[in-house]
This record gives C-alpha cells, structure tokens and sequence, in this order.
C-alpha cells in the first residue's frame, strides 16, 4: 500500500463528531413557559410588594394604564417608587434563574432553557438583564413577541437585543 493510499485511510477514520443540532423552542413552549412565570415569580413579586407597602398599592393604576394614558392613570397615578422596586425585584428573581441554570419555573416546565446564542452556554448577567428590560420592548411593540415566527432560529425581538436563543433541552 503506498503512504498517500495510507495516509487518505487514516484522515477517514478520524472525522470530527457533528455536534447535535440545536432545536430552538417554539412559540407554544415560550408563551406557556412565560404565562407560568407570570403566576410563579410575578404573583409572589407583587404579594411581597403589598406585604411591604400596604393593600393601597393594588388600588393604584397599573403600567399598562400608564403607556395608555387611559383615565385611571391621572385619577389613581401609580407609586413610581414602588414600580421601581417591583420591576428590580422582578428582574433580579428572572436573571438569577436564568444565569444559574437558565430556567425560570415556567422554562421548567416547558423544557426549555435560555442560552447565550453564540455558544450555546449560559448568557452572562449583563446579557440577562438586556434581555429581561428587551421584554417590555417587545411588550410595547407587541410584534416583537411574534417576530420569532418569521425566524428559522425562533428568537423574539428581546432575544436578538440580548443576543440570547431558547432552546429546548
């Protein structure tokens, strides 16, 4: 056998493994996983908030009558201190489950997990709460929650701001 035919053999038996292929999750799984989160870490958020600052509080306009600008904001303005508090609070609780093993409850329950979108790792802190302030662009714009159907990776528009994926397990 001559050392080309040898050498050729030799590049054939060591090919690199094909890494899996990622599967990026679907709207139906992120939109579960958020409406869960909203009662898992949301409704605990705001029952601290009212242990804290009173009953009063829930009286008051919410932000979406605020970004409306309907009525009830003017007459029953919100606290601004208060919805400080409540989005930091918030915010901290989402980025610490998301940096410690990507999951919030809701991600759990739909197998699903955020990730750095490059390498596929957890994202870093900065890119976690990037991600969780891109959630009110996304809320505001509205299409920004939808722009993952026009995407074959499936990232929303606070993914592609934050340079996050969801992917399932």
């Amino acid at each position: 056998m001559r050392w080309r035919e040898i050498k050729h053999t030799k590049k054939q038996h060591h090919k690199q493994p094909q890494a899996p292929a990622v599967r990026y999750a679907g709207f139906g799984s992120r939109a579960l996983g958020f409406v869960t989160d909203i009662f898992m870490i949301g409704l605990p958020v705001t029952l601290l908030i009212v242990a804290i600052f009173g009953y009063d509080e829930t009286k008051r306009a919410g932000a979406m009558d605020v970004i409306v600008q309907s009525e009830a904001a003017v007459s029953n303005a919100p606290d601004p201190l208060v919805s400080i508090i409540q989005i930091l609070l918030s915010m901290a609780v989402y980025t610490f489950m998301w940096r410690r093993n990507g999951q919030t409850p809701g991600k759990k329950m739909a197998r699903t997990r955020v990730v750095d979108a490059k390498t596929l790792h957890n994202a870093s802190w900065f890119q976690l709460a990037v991600r969780f302030i891109g959630y009110f662009i996304s809320a505001i714009t509205l299409i920004g929650f939808f722009i993952g159907f026009m995407r074959r990776d499936k990232r929303a528009l606070h993914d592609l701001i934050s340079r996050t994926a969801v992917i399932y397990e």
